[in-house]
């Protein structure tokens, strides 16, 4: 599936946590490159799953880079090198092997409504961040 822009980040709408990633990239992101889609909506839902992932159980963001799948430690990885920075640092996490860095962040994943709580409906945003959202 061919989507209108580069980077494209699909989050879990509904929990808190997420809610709070999104809106540090988009403060951090000062060249607006991100694009944001709630798993739970129609597209989301779609895009979703066309990379193997189950909508009714997100346990995972997915950043869709230039026509990339990337999920767990390596969609955050490539979110904080994509942000520049400070946060190009980051990349020192790659040298850890793959599926301990998967296994750090499936623990957060799976507890993230019981420590940070969850909402009733999806993220709305603010007119002022609007147009970075697709759906």
């Amino acid at each position: 599936m061919t989507l209108p822009h580069d980077h494209v980040l699909l989050f879990d709408g509904v929990c808190n946590f997420c809610a709070s990633f999104v809106q540090f990239i988009i403060r951090h992101d000062k060249a607006g490159i991100f694009r944001f889609l709630s798993i739970q909506s129609d597209l989301g839902r779609e895009i979703y799953r066309a990379a193997g992932l189950d909508p009714d159980d997100p346990q995972t963001f997915a950043l869709i880079s230039k026509g990339q799948t990337l999920i767990r430690s390596d969609a955050a990885i490539e979110i904080a090198w994509l942000l520049g920075g400070i946060w190009r640092l980051f990349v020192v996490f790659k040298a850890l092997p793959r599926g301990l860095r998967d296994w750090v962040y499936s623990q957060v994943a799976r507890r993230r409504y019981k420590w940070f709580g969850k909402q009733d409906s999806c993220l709305i945003p603010s007119e002022d961040i609007r147009s970075r959202f697709l759906g």
